[in-house]
């Protein structure tokens, strides 16, 4: 049994196009669901809650700052 290379080449573009357009479709669905909402406001409001100044970490040395 022989099967051309067009046929593979047309079956896994055909396969590849279905299941991009599938995929789209199960994130955008995923991304309304209704009773997810909260937690995507809850997240992009989220990094602006812990905004008290510039992150410092350990070893942090003020002379290591740049003069203004």
């Amino acid at each position: 049994m022989d099967i051309p290379h067009d046929w593979f080449v047309g079956f896994s573009k055909s396969f590849g196009l279905f299941y991009l357009i599938a995929l789209s479709i199960g994130i955008t669905i995923y991304a309304f669901w209704p009773s997810l909402g909260n937690r995507f406001d809850k997240a992009a409001k989220s990094i602006l809650d812990d905004e008290d100044g510039p992150a410092r970490g350990e070893g942090f040395d003020p002379e290591d700052e740049p003069c203004r």
